[in-house]
């Protein structure tokens, strides 16, 4: 085997084990510099590890190692032991540094709602990144899908149903208005796992049904500078042959394109969506993580 295909080797098979590790220490810090200080349980075993950490001095990092213990037994015989290895490296790091990270990570703020915002971007950058490398930190995820297999919950109702139980929880302990910014971290932090996973979603997928496919083909490929896939179709209701075009474009161009393609159909049916992410020529590249 040449150098470089060792060297692209060791990167390909460290590079998301490094980027777990990072994701967890991000996760960990923001635990210890907005959520516990605040007593922001916002779902999962790390909010019930806030929530021990106020009511019995537990630390925050065992609670979290000693809850997913268990999970990750059950996990071993009911999913598998593909899915408990691939969560026990972003688990354990995760625990290890909520307390490694503690006394030099003292409270960012004293304000509850910039602890709940900062502490939900924080969280949801960690978390994003460990799921990029797909990696997994255990907890109510894990939780989730044990469900999903046992009783047939999907796994974003159990997800969601565990979250809100950790919640609900955390009402009885610190109160109505901890519990809500702790809901309003998790919104964050759900938004920003979502962001680092798709990225911001600048670009359009566009559907197009005409009956002039020809002319709209080759505006979108002149003026547009974008690929175009041709499919054929047929009105269900009418029966009338049409074509059916399919083009993703930036956002800037979504005005040209409508100009376009009424300028020669003005009966076009178009539909423009967002597209989380795209790869391929003019885009992204596709990753490669063997």
């Amino acid at each position: 085997m040449s150098k470089n295909r060792i060297f692209s080797f060791l990167i390909n098979k460290a590079a998301p084990s490094l980027g777990i590790l990072l994701g967890s220490l991000i996760m960990a810090a923001g635990m210890n510099l907005f959520l516990i200080p605040h007593r922001l349980a916002a779902g999962g075993i790390s909010g019930l590890g806030v929530i021990f950490f106020h009511l019995f001095g537990i630390p925050a990092g065992l609670t979290v190692a000693a809850l997913n213990l268990p999970l990750f037994i059950a996990a071993w015989f009911i999913l598998g032991p593909a899915v408990v290895i691939r969560s026990l490296l972003g688990t354990f790091f995760f625990s290890l540094a909520i307390e490694a990270t503690a006394p030099y990570l003292p409270a960012a703020t004293q304000d509850p709602l910039l602890a709940a915002v900062y502490g939900g971007v924080i969280m949801g950058l960690g978390l994003g990144l460990v799921f990029r490398c797909r990696g997994s930190t255990g907890g109510t995820a894990l939780f989730s899908l044990i469900l999903n297999r046992i009783t047939g919950l999907t796994a974003g109702q159990g997800l969601l149903g565990s979250d809100l139980a950790v919640i609900g929880l955390a009402v009885f302990v610190f109160g109505g208005e901890a519990a809500m910014y702790a809901v309003l971290s998790l919104f964050v932090s759900t938004w920003v796992v979502d962001l680092v996973q798709e990225g911001f979603g600048t670009a359009k997928a566009v559907i197009i049904i005409t009956v002039k496919g020809e002319e709209i083909n080759r505006r979108l490929l002149h003026d547009l500078d974008r690929g175009v896939t041709r499919l054929a179709g047929r009105g269900g209701y009418t029966g009338e042959e049409k074509e059916i075009l399919l083009c993703v474009v930036t956002r800037p161009q979504v005005t040209q394109l409508k100009e376009l393609v009424y300028e020669h159909d003005p009966a076009a049916f178009v539909i423009i969506g967002n597209a989380g992410e795209v790869h391929g020529e003019g885009f992204r590249e596709i990753e490669n993580r063997r």
